[in-house]
């Protein structure tokens, strides 16, 4: 039996606004897209990729799961997202390898240093 990861769903109040938003920030196409819903994908035919959803609730508490990425430049890569909407959770501690973001939502993601040697 084979088991193939296709997508994670994204709750959203705007589901069109926030799709595209993390297709510009992801450099993700947009595969689907109705009035209500929009698929990203990295290419159009490579998955997972992210359906977004429309609910009614706001989001109300702390993310059960989010993305971390690594990019080559983490101040560069944070102030590119921040420039396109992202906020900055709190400021980075001694130490503290990533920078936690919130996207225009409000949900977390992490953009993390480059690995040690």
């Amino acid at each position: 039996m084979a088991l193939e990861w296709e997508q994670i769903m994204v709750d959203s109040a705007d589901p069109i606004t926030l799709g595209r938003w993390w297709a510009e920030a992801l450099g993700w196409v947009v595969v689907d897209e109705t009035e209500e819903i929009i698929e990203i994908r990295p290419e159009p035919d490579r998955m997972p990729g992210l359906l977004f959803v429309p609910v009614p609730e706001s989001k109300t508490t702390k993310n059960r799961l989010h993305p971390d990425f690594r990019p080559d430049d983490q101040e560069a890569e944070v102030s590119r997202l921040i420039s396109l909407g992202a906020r900055r959770v709190d400021p980075v501690q001694d130490g503290q390898h990533w920078v936690t973001l919130l996207d225009p939502e409000g949900n977390e993601f992490c953009v993390l240093s480059a690995p040690k040697g």
